[in-house]
């Protein structure tokens, strides 16, 4: 009964609904009386009324009778306090219910989640340090030095869990750690950044930078500024960024910008933010560049555009493996990716 009151509210939160809200959607099947005796497990509502809920609310049956439990806590993070708290609540409950299926399916099949911070040791209080931390992240990972595809695929890859949701609200992303220390994850806004790959590359790297840095004993202006520039950092190593221009310049051209963008998904002012921090050009030059980019209108729409893909395929690329194998069943494949099972046949075949 605990269970099935905590998940009706989860739902209805995800939702961003209120309980009459709710009762009116359903016509009133089901009154805002017995909504709130639900959820507060006063009373569970029989299969009819659970049939009736599910469908409304956008989750299957079984939703309502998971055990599994989230702490999710982003009441530290400035920049979601600024939102209303009906969008935070819903954003926060999304995350829980993606989370918690993608975490049960990496049980089923037997995969280590832990996660271990290999840049924890390193103290950032300067450039230096920022470029120490993003190397040894890069050497810890096996990346080498080259441009990095996929990015949300190989955080997901090094057991970072990249959700993307849809808001309204005017953000990019925000961190935080799931479970106490366990479980480090990444929310994106799905509908801000979906159209700048660059940016969600950006994003995804500077949230990670929020996670594993020691940063949080700076003033906040001074850990943004770090945390932009480990961003930077792990897009384009400082020996590979002084090969890219061949040494210190005192000018660079939109066209060698571009093909570097292309190459290294790092958008053009990014990487000329790079260039200043490893000293390659002039603060001068840098406040010159970014007027310029502003006069031209270049600051939100830069004029030329990454194109390389930048989405996870691994829940899906598990969750089939799983179904192939027969760890689950089909019906538990479509739990698992809350679809209705008749739905879920239709959009997959497994050979």
């Amino acid at each position: 009964m605990k269970y099935f009151a905590e998940r009706l509210k989860s739902a209805r939160l995800m939702n961003g609904i209120s309980l009459q809200a709710l009762a009116d959607k359903i016509d009133n099947r089901v009154t805002k009386q017995s909504l709130s005796k639900y959820e507060h497990g006063q009373m569970v509502p029989d299969s009819e009324k659970i049939g009736i809920l599910s469908k409304a609310l956008g989750v299957r049956p079984d939703y309502f009778f998971s055990t599994k439990v989230l702490e999710i806590n982003v009441e530290e993070h400035s920049k979601m306090n600024l939102f209303p708290a009906k969008e935070r609540t819903r954003i926060v409950e999304i995350a829980k219910d993606e989370l918690g299926r993608y975490l049960e399916l990496e049980q089923i099949l037997g995969i280590e989640t832990r996660f271990e911070n290999p840049i924890s040791h390193i103290s950032i209080s300067s450039q230096q340090d920022i470029e120490e931390a993003a190397q040894t992240l890069r050497n810890h990972w096996g990346l080498g030095t080259g441009p990095l595809s996929n990015l949300i695929e190989l955080l997901e890859d090094h057991h970072v869990k990249v959700l993307e949701i849809e808001s309204t609200e005017e953000f990019d992303g925000f961190s935080t750690w799931v479970n106490g220390k366990n479980i480090p994850l990444i929310v994106l806004n799905k509908a801000k950044l979906n159209e700048a790959p660059d940016r969600k590359r950006f994003t995804a790297l500077h949230e990670l930078a929020h996670l594993l840095l020691e940063v949080n004993h700076h003033p906040e202006k001074e850990k943004e500024k770090f945390c932009h520039a480990f961003a930077t950092a792990m897009l384009i190593p400082a020996d590979t960024l002084k090969n890219e221009l061949g040494g210190k310049r005192s000018k660079l051209s939109f066209n060698e910008l571009g093909a570097i963008k292309q190459q290294y998904g790092i958008s053009m002012q990014a990487f000329v933010f790079r260039a200043k921090n490893v000293g390659l050009i002039s603060d001068n030059y840098f406040r010159q560049f970014y007027a310029i980019f502003n006069q031209l209108g270049y600051r939100k729409n830069e004029p030329v555009a990454y194109e390389g893909s930048e989405h996870s395929n691994r829940f899906s690329q598990l969750l089939f493996r799983a179904l192939a194998e027969d760890f689950i069943s089909m019906s538990k494949a479509a739990a698992l990716k809350n679809q209705k099972l008749a739905e879920f046949r239709k959009e997959n075949m497994v050979i």
